[in-house]
Formats: structure tokens, sequence, C-alpha cells
């Protein structure tokens, strides 16, 4: 809960906290008050804010030209007095007081209290000795403000201003009313200027904090969206791969159920309506089969979809991340030997699959300019090897997933070869880079049938 007070009521408002807030509540509320000057007591005054920057340069360098006016002005007026040395000592330790002032900061605490009541007592002693310098509490007027709570800056604004009626007066040759009234009036109207500015700080800072608010829950509205759509889009596929099964594979198969009993029972009795219904189901198998292949044709990566096989998915994979990197990696592909048998799709697709999860893995963890895909057709198993220039890591330290759980990482790979009784052998070490080794083996072809050429007649 923030307050902003002003003199004689208050209102209350409520913030969120914002990174770097120092809270003394575990609810995360902000625990300072602001006050109608713009003065957060838990922080420095106009933080950020160029405008309450400018005003406080401003201000110093009015200090300094009304400090330095005010003792020229003694000097060519009263050259050679007693009090000469005095009001030239107690001005430069006006001045190294002031200086003093931006090392303690603006926070309220004892010794910026102290400070600022030791530089308005060494003020209110020059303006004694000398009444000229009763100009300099226009500055400190603004440092009262900064620093102070609201009533006790403007206990302390009253009081500079009596101070400076009190030395205008005892410049005038006799009463004059204007130096009576002039010096409250220009007081209230630096007090109602500073109020105004922070309090416009305060409301801008504010505006900010709400419309940081907003973009927060705009963009989480688009991620729950996002996720929203996604799942709707997972439900939707899943209900028309469920239709799509129940009005081809399911409905088949309970065709080849009925008739293959309806053969069981005819068998004996009449052979040749058995063979038929035999012979129907046969048909029903193949459509079916034809079915199954069109859903895993359907299902498989987009880049064996395309056509081409293995070797052309990987040669567009290679191509298509190193555009999608822009510079930042470059991924080469090589073929090396003959591919010898077709090899079976979920072969094929595994591999793939292997292969993009590396490269999603070089990316984002190894920090590298260069990777290869290289895969090697051997006579009795295939083997596809990723390797990349990166900052590398000790294999035993990433036991789990890289990156966290993603479905990218070494478990999953290790569990997709696991199904094809192949193995993932990895070779690192920090500062070296990676190799990948994914090895499937291939069921050997039949060997042909010897040919024996015909015996010659005798």
């Amino acid at each position: 809960m923030a307050m902003v007070r002003s003199e004689g009521y208050e209102v209350e408002h409520r913030t969120r906290p914002t990174p770097g807030t120092v809270t003394g509540q575990t609810d995360g509320t902000v625990a300072g008050r602001t006050s109608a000057f713009g003065e957060s007591r838990n922080g420095a005054t106009g933080a950020g804010d160029p405008d309450a920057r400018w005003l406080t340069r401003l201000m110093h360098a009015a200090f300094f030209l009304l400090l330095g006016a005010s003792l020229a002005r003694f000097l060519l007026r009263h050259p050679g007095e007693a009090r000469t040395p005095w009001i030239i000592a107690l001005s430069v330790a006006l001045a190294l007081l002031y200086v003093l002032g931006p090392v303690l900061g603006s926070r309220p605490t004892p010794r910026s209290v102290v400070w600022l009541g030791v530089l308005v007592a060494v003020w209110m002693v020059l303006v004694v000795l000398a009444p000229s310098f009763a100009w300099c509490a226009v500055p400190l007027f603004y440092t009262g403000l900064r620093i102070l709570p609201p009533r006790a800056a403007l206990a302390l604004v009253a009081l500079l201003t009596v101070f400076v009626v009190a030395a205008q007066l005892r410049l005038a040759d006799g009463f004059d009313p204007n130096l009576v009234l002039a010096p409250p009036a220009v007081a209230a109207v630096a007090t109602a200027v500073f109020v105004h500015m922070q309090r416009q700080a305060v409301r801008q800072r504010e505006l900010s904090e709400r419309q940081g608010e907003l973009i927060d829950d705009l963009l989480r509205t688009r991620r729950e969206l996002a996720a929203t759509e996604r799942r709707e889009g997972t439900l939707a596929e899943r209900q028309r791969l469920s239709m799509e099964i129940h009005d081809t594979l399911a409905q088949g198969l309970s065709s080849q159920q009925m008739l293959l009993q309806a053969a069981d029972r005819t068998w004996d009795a009449d052979p040749a309506t058995a063979r038929r219904h035999v012979r129907t189901a046969t048909g029903i198998a193949e459509r079916n089969l034809a079915e199954a292949r069109r859903f895993v044709h359907d299902l498989a990566p987009a880049d064996l979809a395309e056509g081409g096989g293995l070797e052309a998915a990987l040669h567009a994979l290679a191509a298509r991340e190193t555009v999608q990197a822009q510079g930042r990696l470059t991924v080469r592909c090589h073929v090396e030997g003959e591919q010898h048998t077709a090899l079976p799709d979920r072969v094929q697709s595994a591999l793939l699959r292997i292969a993009q999860g590396a490269l999603a893995n070089v990316k984002e963890h190894a920090h590298a300019t260069e990777a290869a895909l290289t895969l090697t057709h051997l006579d009795d198993r295939i083997v596809l090897d990723i390797a990349d220039n990166g900052r590398g890591f000790t294999p035993a330290d990433r036991a789990g997933p890289i990156g966290g759980v993603r479905g990218h990482g070494l478990p999953a790979m290790r569990a997709r070869l696991h199904q094809l009784g192949g193995t993932l052998t990895i070779e690192s070490a920090p500062g070296e880079g990676t190799v990948l080794s994914a090895a499937v083996p291939l069921t050997p072809a039949p060997a042909p049938a010897p040919t024996t050429a015909p015996e010659a007649p005798a």
C-alpha cells in the first residue's frame, strides 16, 4: 500500500512491486510512502527522472551563482571591514558544505538531516552578518523540500522566508511593504512549482508501472491463447485420426473378423463359400494395409514425406538450419558409402528426429559456429554422426535432458535408438566440441539362391 500525502489529506493507492523494490513485507507490497513532493522514503527523489536531474543541476548552479554574487556585492560595498574575513570564511564553508550534499544523497537519513541543519545554520549566520546573502535561500528551499518530510520541509521554508524578509528590511532605508510580501510570494511559487513537478513525476512513474503491468498481462494472455490453440489443434488432430481409424482400419478389421469366423463355420460343410470368405477378407486386409501406410506417411516428418529418402531430408535440414541461423551457425551434410538396402520408414524417421534434436541442442547450448551431419552406410548398420565445434561438455554430467525436459535431450535420442536396437555414443570435452554417433543395425538381405547351369546332354 502506498500513500500520497499532501497538507491536510492523504490519498491511498495500490502499486505492484517492481524489480529492485526493497520491501519489508512478505506479500510483495511496496512498504515505502510517497510524499506530496514525490519523495519515496525508501529511495532517492527523482531517481531515473531526467526532469528531476535537470532541476537539481539548475538549483546547484543557481546556489553558487547567488553565493558568488552576494560575496562580490559585500566585498565591493564593504571593503576592508573587520567582518570581511569572517564573511569570506563562512562563504567558503557554506560552499563546501553544499558540495557535500550530493555525496550524502537525498534520503531523509540522520546524516543528511544533520548536514542540512548545519548548512542552514551557516547560512543564517551569514545573513545576520551580511543581509545580501539572503537570496541564497531559494536553492535552500529546494534542498529542504527534496530531503525533509512534508511538514518539516514547509516549516523550513517558512523559517528561511522570515530570514529573507528580515534581511531585506535591514537593507532598505525604511519600511517597504513590497519587501515584506515579495519573499513569501516567491517562496510559495517555488514550493508550488516543486510540488507540482514532483507529483507529475510520481504520476508518470505510476503510469509507466501500469503500462508495464498491461504489457505483461497482454503477453501472458497471448501465451495462454497460443497454448490453448495448440491444445485444441492437438485434440482436433486426435479426433480426426480416431475417426479415420474407426472408418477404415477398425471397420476393416471388424469385417475381416466376421468373414473369417463365417469361413471357419462353413469350412467343412461348404468349402467354396469358406474360401470366398477368406478371399474377401484378404482383399479387405490389403486395403487396410494401404490405409495404414497412408497414415504412417502422413505422420512421418515433413522432410521425409516430400520424398527423396533420408539423405535428401538431412541435406534439406542442414540447409534450413544454416539459413535460420543467419550466419551464426553453418551446418553441412555428408553421405559416405552406398545404400545397399532400403531403409525402413521408422529408421529414417528416428535418425532424422535425432539429427533435429542434436542440432537444436547445438544452437541452444553449444555456442558453435559449425556443425556437420555425416550419414555412413555400412554393410550391417547405418551410422549418423552429428559433430560441432562448440564449447563441449563432460558426458557424465549430462545424464539427464539437455536444457531441461524438452524432448530433444539425450534420453529421448537413446529411447528412439533403443526401440530400433541401436546405440548412441557421445564424445565430448569442455572446449573441444561434441560428436554424437547414432548407429542402427540393419537386417541383412537374404542371400540370393545359387544358380546352377543345366547339365549338357550326354
